[in-house]
């Protein structure tokens, strides 16, 4: 495919019409040297919708460890030997003094994660709705959730707490699923993303790269996406846990990441798309190529057991770009 042949689609991209699964494919399968072509278009396919603003989201690991669920993938299973740390759920002035931490950081969203299958529905999703209550009341940073598979009657109680996003994961194509995760099937997930989008949440979900999965399972994922009309993509890249099924798991060289990124970009115009967990040791000194292959925010600070870069590295990054920090379109 030739330069021209690239902006072209952006064009197109640009004008509404959408990349299908064999477009993105041959795009996945351009030689290394069309590579910053492919970024540059989807670069401009993010400067149309998003301009020159990137956000950037922060999370607090409220619920550690002891989940049910075996993914392959988790420090914090219970089937898995890792020595995460466990806890209940973190009390309430904890997780609102994250949230200013988080605001003073420059943070748009700050999200509330809880380990486990979901979080019951009686007090442990009082105690988060009254911090949600709190924080969308100060204003300074839009409160958002990761509490797992819900029903519709818990997601209306955050909605109507002032939640206003809610992030479940799907982590991979539908197909590769049953490879990463056998304690509950792929359409619970996708149930709760569509309660969540029938509740008027915002919807933050995406998954995680380098599992095993094909080049074509990644544009399976983008395409559940599309259908699901989510809001928000994060991108994750696998950073290996020792005691977990994928500890010995080879990392992706930083180029097939900014290469999926790109290709998120152009199935997902107008989605915001977050770089998330595993950059660093992923892509390493590129880090800042992130943006230029298309993302339009990044998770600053501390995941969930492993540790993050310091927000201020990050918005001095983005500095360095010509970018600018900004909150306005994750409200």
């Amino acid at each position: 495919m030739h330069a021209n042949d690239l902006y072209q689609l952006a064009d197109s991209i640009i004008a509404g019409n959408q990349l299908d699964a064999d477009q993105a494919l041959t795009l996945a399968k351009l030689p290394d040297h069309d590579l910053p072509e492919l970024f540059a278009v989807a670069s401009r396919v993010r400067q149309h919708f998003f301009g020159d603003r990137i956000a950037l989201c922060s999370i607090v690991n409220a619920k550690s460890g002891l989940c049910a669920e075996d993914c392959a993938f988790c420090a914090q299973s219970s089937f898995h030997a890792t020595g995460a740390v466990t806890y209940p759920l973190l009390p309430q002035a904890t997780l609102l003094e994250g949230a200013q931490a988080a605001a003073a950081n420059g943070s748009a969203c700050y999200g509330i994660v809880t380990s486990g299958t979901g979080i019951s529905s009686g007090e442990e999703l009082a105690r988060i709705c009254a911090v949600v209550r709190q924080l969308a009341a100060d204003g300074s940073v839009a409160p958002g959730a990761s509490l797992g598979i819900l029903d519709q009657q818990s997601l209306l109680a955050l909605k109507e707490a002032g939640l206003v996003t809610y992030h479940h994961n799907l982590e991979t194509a539908r197909s590769y699923f049953p490879q990463i995760c056998t304690t509950h099937a792929y359409e619970d997930d996708v149930a709760t993303v569509r309660l969540a989008k029938q509740a008027g949440l915002r919807v933050c979900c995406g998954g995680l790269f380098g599992l095993g999965e094909s080049m074509e399972q990644r544009i399976e994922l983008a395409l559940t996406l599309r259908e699901l009309q989510v809001d928000s993509v994060p991108i994750n890249f696998l950073d290996p846990v020792a005691g977990t099924p994928l500890a010995t798991m080879q990392q992706l060289i930083p180029r097939t990441c900014l290469q999926i990124i790109a290709l998120y970009r152009l199935l997902l115009p107008d989605c915001h798309i977050t770089v998330c967990g595993g950059r660093q040791s992923n892509l390493r000194e590129l880090q800042s190529w992130i943006f230029l292959a298309g993302a339009s925010g990044v998770m600053t600070g501390d995941y969930l057991t492993k540790g993050g870069r310091r927000p201020e590295d990050d918005q001095r990054l983005i500095a360095d770009l010509g970018l600018t920090v900004t909150k306005e379109f994750v409200r």
